[in-house]
């Protein structure tokens, strides 16, 4: 039976994209079902009491994140600038990316999003700007924009949010291979392993 990975993700965590950067080719070595879960990460960390890393207190370790990100984009060679509007309300965005998966145009959605944000630093906290990159992406972004609003697209960005929290989830990226749960970019060798099991 082909292994199911579950990739509970936000666009604004930039660890959440250089994560996405390696799931191709972890797909192609595995035969894994990848399965793309859109989850609000400011609601996770309300939910649980986590924050961003980068509003970590300890100014050294604070520092020390900068770094460990700046080695995993050297080591993977991944398109990556830091984007100028971070941190922003991903909340449209995030039930954007619902209504893309219910008018069945989420993989165009998905890979225009990430690259806009994290390697051409566009605001896609801004309406108009989401609406210009989807729309580039051969999409209709107005249109995704006004389904982003109905009550049973923000349902389920809602409930997935709730189920990544309910299963142990306290930031992003969190896969989950079953009952595995892993989190962090960095944890994707495991994510590997758990998938050849």
């Amino acid at each position: 039976m082909m292994a199911r990975l579950e990739f509970f993700f936000d666009y604004g965590s930039p660890y959440s994209y250089m994560a996405d950067t390696q799931l191709a080719g972890l797909r192609e070595r595995t035969g894994c079902e990848l399965v793309y879960r859109p989850m609000l990460l400011g609601g996770v960390f309300k939910a649980t009491g986590n924050q961003s890393p980068a509003m970590q207190p300890i100014e050294a370790k604070r520092r020390y994140g900068g770094v460990e990100m700046r080695r995993f984009v050297a080591h993977y060679a991944i398109p990556f600038e830091s984007n100028p509007a971070f941190p922003i309300n991903t909340l449209l965005l995030m039930r954007t990316a619902h209504a893309a998966m219910a008018a069945a145009v989420f993989p165009a959605f998905h890979e225009a999003v990430y690259p806009a944000f994290w390697a051409g630093r566009v605001d896609l906290g801004q309406p108009e700007e989401i609406i210009r990159i989807v729309n580039e992406a051969g999409l209709d972004g107005a249109a995704l924009l006004a389904a982003a609003a109905e009550p049973e697209v923000k349902a389920a960005l809602r409930a997935t949010t709730e189920e990544a929290v309910e299963r142990g989830a306290f930031g992003a990226p969190t896969f989950f291979v079953g009952d595995q749960m892993f989190f962090g970019a960095d944890r994707l060798p495991f994510v590997e392993a758990a998938l050849r099991d």
